[in-house]
This record gives C-alpha cells, structure tokens and sequence, in this order.
C-alpha cells in the first residue's frame, strides 16, 4: 500500500511561511545544503505524522477560490478552538470553518500567508 511519507508546502516567500508554519505548529526548518529547499520537522518521531519541505514556488501564488489542485495536508491539533484564535493572530484566513466529522474529530481549513491550503483536525470520538 502507497503511504505519505513526506509533504512539500511551496512559498513565494520561504522565510514568511517558515515563520508562519514555526509560530502555529512548533515545526522547525533546516535548510538543505543541496539548495533552496528547507527540510521541515513536523515533531517527535514517536507520534503519527510525517516531515516535509518547503522549496520556493514556481508558479503564480493561488487565486482565491480557486479549486485546490494539490494534495492538502491535514495537522493534528490538540485544541482545534485555540489553533484557530491563532490562525487568525498570524493574519491567515479560515477559508471552512470548525466542523464535526462524527466519530473522527472536529475538521477545519485555512490558507497560510501563500495561499496554501492545509487542514488541522483535533480528535474526538465525541464528535458530532
């Protein structure tokens, strides 16, 4: 079976999403020695999840409501309420709002300061 093993978040201006992504999640960011690509850890390798990258976009930043033509990676968060009062702090935009998935958890998206689209799920079996 394929699984994700790493993601890529693409940036017109790297340093702007690397603090953005540093101040909501905790991620730190390495710069690769290779070239302009910085390796991202998502966290303790103990938990679920995986690491990424961040590399310079190549193309125009994405329009607004414009479809989403990537694969968009969803955080776990542990307060997704507080997660989102942040989101707003670090001037991003909650592009769908705080939802149930019932017997999952609570589902939110937003666009980091690129207009990248990412999700933040917090668990909750509860849920509905």
């Amino acid at each position: 079976m394929g699984r994700p093993v790493h993601f890529e978040i693409q940036a017109s201006q790297p340093q702007v999403l690397i603090d953005f992504y540093s101040a909501l999640f905790g991620w730190s960011f390495n710069k690769w020695e290779g070239g302009e690509y910085w390796l991202i850890d998502t966290g303790n390798a103990e938990q679920r999840g995986i690491n990424g990258g961040l590399l310079p976009r190549q193309g125009p930043v994405p329009a607004a409501m414009q479809s989403v033509n990537a694969f968009v990676c969803t955080v776990d968060v542990e307060n997704l309420d507080d997660t989102l009062k942040q989101v707003a702090s670090l001037k991003a935009d909650v592009v769908v709002p705080k939802m149930p998935i019932p017997g999952i958890g609570w589902l939110a998206y937003a666009k980091d300061l690129d207009g990248n689209l990412f999700g933040m799920m917090q668990a909750d079996d509860k849920a509905a």
